[in-house]
């Protein structure tokens, strides 16, 4: 065994790699965007301090011989086990070279991770390091070379070669893209099998397109319903098909609904701020609507960055005295930006800085940049799993709208993204009274005093669940918290008809749809007395939204009104443009 001083220096030596290693991984992974260029060296922040104890070294050290070792004895005897999904095909266990390679990667992995968590350092620079090391493995598995993989080798002869000429198309197809396939994209077009809900484009302006949908109904409620999408993405998620679409079934709840089309942004935006997305997005919408209908009050729903910019826009008309909207549902939203999860990672002040200098005076942040990043925090779903099937195998992956509608990325204004980044991200500004000035007011969520329905997925990745719970705390008035299974897409995309998944509600009186006015301060302590229901949280959202929603007035018999006459048939052109 190494003596005291040899495992200091060993520490050092490695600390001083790691240190290198690790900037290389802040300039590859920085700055929310994955593949972007890396900030100049005066731009990046100091290293971290980073050490190790002697004991956890030679801890994983013997661990590691130990399982070397039974790995080796076991390989000897037959293939040893592998427990890993990549590796799950008969292909691996039948070749006992690629069986092995299979498992010392296994272990190397662990090793790596464990030695991750062993770093004596603060919590964030763990997370990254943590981060930086599932990123490497995830990229250096052997599946995802053919030389290594003992399942592409397989179809490589049972396909005479036809496989990796196919996986050679596959990948200059792609190349030519801009992106890996995640699905048959030639399959789909919007507007014809996604995005087919009938409706008209009422109004437009250089940020969004507002659709009035056809009602299905022969009365609706009085009070008008709007929705908010991401702009990060394009609105049709809800209005995949008509089975699953949240904006049909609104229509069915009786709802007279309104839906905001987002412009995919081109050099034309380059100057576009948070205040013009705040001021001529939900705010113009919510005039238009109550133009139209004649109503004095709305009913809203932002989803993840939608609600963010909702959230935002009833601040502003809060402080004019304006409260044109009786009822708000915030879906996979952070207002409160203090558990941001994976996300969190990339936030630092030199990558903010970076980035202002780079786009907070005019520019476009490109939607692929955006769009990278976010499949890699999940790269053995999102990335490796379709550059093996598609190049190393020669598949095409199967038609799947929710696929297609992921690869369809939007571009964001640069000045509108640096603010967001900075003050939301970054110095949690949104949850500090009167610390942001938008559209010119004080922003305080304290005076959002109506009734919200707060939706939150228990795995999810972008807005964890604490996050989306973190709103209560902000929000006076009325408030309903419910969370659904699965992740940011699929827990909200649920509808009632497939009776898939559950939902946790935790109300005083079982059964009711309650809302209160305090809520339990976090949101363990609300998970401590929830109940599991069944199906999905549609139902339970419909029922909360009916008493606030006012009387039942006969539908109208076309769109818009006055000035506000139909452009166009929905979806319209805005959806369509591509990044």
């Amino acid at each position: 065994m190494n003596s005291e001083p040899d495992w200091a220096r060993a520490t050092q030596a490695f600390q001083q790699d790691l240190a290198q290693n690790w900037t290389k991984a802040l300039q590859a992974f920085g700055g929310l965007a994955s593949g972007s260029v890396a900030a100049p060296a005066t731009a990046l922040p100091a290293l971290p301090h980073i050490s190790f104890s002697p004991e956890k070294l030679q801890a994983l050290q013997q661990a590691y011989v130990k399982e070397a070792a039974e790995m080796w004895s076991d390989g000897l005897a037959h293939n040893p086990a592998v427990k890993d999904k990549r590796f799950a095909s008969q292909a691996w266990s039948a070749n006992p070279v690629a069986a092995f390679s299979a498992a010392v990667y296994l272990l190397n992995a662990r090793t790596l991770l464990g030695l991750a968590e062993a770093t004596d350092t603060d919590p964030k620079t763990k997370a990254r390091l943590r981060f930086a090391v599932e990123q490497w493995m995830a990229a250096s598995a052997p599946s995802n070379f053919l030389a290594l993989n003992a399942e592409a080798q397989k179809k490589a002869i049972e396909t005479k070669g036809e496989s990796i000429a196919k996986g050679v198309q596959n990948l200059l197809k792609d190349i030519e893209q801009g992106h890996v396939s995640m699905t048959d994209e030639s399959v789909f077009e919007v507007g014809k099998n996604v995005a087919r809900t009938e409706g008209a484009v009422v109004f437009e302006n250089e940020l969004f397109q507002l659709i009035e949908y056809k009602p299905l109904t022969a009365k609706v409620y009085e009070r008008p319903f709007l929705v908010v999408p991401p702009c990060i993405n394009k609105f049709y998620i809800l209005d995949l098909q008509p089975e699953n679409s949240l904006i049909r079934y609104l229509a069915e709840q009786g709802h007279r609904t309104f839906v905001m089309s987002w412009r995919n942004a081109d050099e034309s935006m380059k100057d576009k701020s948070w205040d013009d997305y705040v001021g001529d997005g939900p705010i113009k919408a919510i005039e238009v609507m109550q133009a139209i209908t004649g109503a004095k009050q709305v009913n809203a729903l932002g989803f993840c960055v939608g609600g963010t910019l909702l959230g935002t826009a009833l601040a502003v008309l809060a402080a004019r005295g304006e409260k044109p909207v009786a009822a708000a549902t915030l879906l996979t939203t952070f207002l409160d930006f203090s558990d941001t999860g994976v996300l969190d990672l990339f936030i630092d002040e030199a990558l903010v800085k970076y980035r202002e200098m780079q786009l907070g005076q005019g520019g476009i942040m490109k939607g692929q940049e955006l769009a990278s990043t976010f499949s890699f925090l999940r790269p053995n779903d999102l990335v490796w799993n379709y550059v093996v099937g598609n190049y190393l195998k020669g598949e095409t992956p199967p038609p799947f709208d929710l696929l297609y509608w992921n690869s369809d990325s939007t571009n964001l204004p640069g000045p509108m993204y640096t603010w967001y980044l900075r003050n939301t991200y970054f110095e949690n500004n949104l949850v500090k009274p009167g610390k942001c000035t938008v559209c010119g007011e004080k922003v305080d969520l304290r005076k959002l005093d109506m009734p919200v329905y707060i939706y939150g997925s228990r795995e999810d990745h972008i807005v964890p669940i604490a996050g989306a719970y973190a709103s209560v705390a902000h929000l006076p008035g009325r408030k309903r918290f419910v969370m659904g299974a699965s992740g940011h897409i699929a827990g909200v995309i649920n509808p009632p008809a497939k009776n898939k998944r559950s939902y946790w509600t935790n109300d005083a009186r079982p059964g009711v749809v309650s809302e209160s006015t305090k809520l339990p301060k976090t949101f363990d302590e609300w998970q401590q007395g929830a109940k599991e229901h069944a199906g999905s949280w549609w139902p339970d959202w419909a029922s909360w939204l009916k008493p606030h929603a006012g009387k039942q007035i006969a539908a109208p018999k076309s769109y818009g009104k006055g000035k506000y006459k139909a452009i166009e048939p929905a979806p319209g052109r805005y959806v369509k443009a591509k990044a």
